[in-house]
């Protein structure tokens, strides 16, 4: 039985609109695998320039570090077609944080690929990891609009 995927994405603080270029297409004629880690990319980087979030790292040396990510393929997309790419972020640990992308064809209206992040909150002049300060906890539980629990 095939597996019945999602064809809206859903209310994310981020969702980002990628027109699909002729050259992100392979060999095989459809999108390259590396593409969604990309647009995973572009979306994670919208999601840390948002105003609640740069108000409170701006002028610090600490911001987030990606230390492993995930994908899952659902669905090939191919040119011409525009995805929708998401970023919400669905734990806070002491240090880390997991966020978690989805990308949606528009002209197929279905999931095409599904994935984590996972980030550490890290201090570039020192070198190291440091604990996600409250007031960084409660703009991201306000822009999600829930409470993050670190024990999920």
């Amino acid at each position: 039985m095939k597996e019945e995927l999602p064809q809206q994405p859903p209310a994310c603080p981020v969702v980002l609109s990628v027109p699909i270029q002729w050259g992100d297409q392979d060999a095989f004629g459809h999108v390259n695998n590396t593409r969604s880690i990309r647009w995973y990319e572009s979306a994670r980087m919208e999601y840390f320039n948002l105003e609640s979030i740069v108000q409170l790292l701006q002028g610090t040396r600490v911001g987030p570090i990606l230390v492993s990510i995930h994908c899952d393929y659902r669905q090939q997309v191919s040119h011409p077609d525009t995805v929708q790419v998401t970023a919400s972020i669905t734990r806070i640990g002491r240090t880390s944080m997991v966020m978690e992308h989805q990308i949606y064809s528009e002209h197929q209206q279905v999931l095409v690929s599904e994935g984590s992040s996972t980030l550490v909150l890290f201090d570039y002049a020192k070198n190291e990891s440091v604990p996600v300060p409250v007031e960084l906890r409660q703009a991201i539980e306000s822009l999600e609009g829930r409470s993050l629990d670190s024990s999920t």
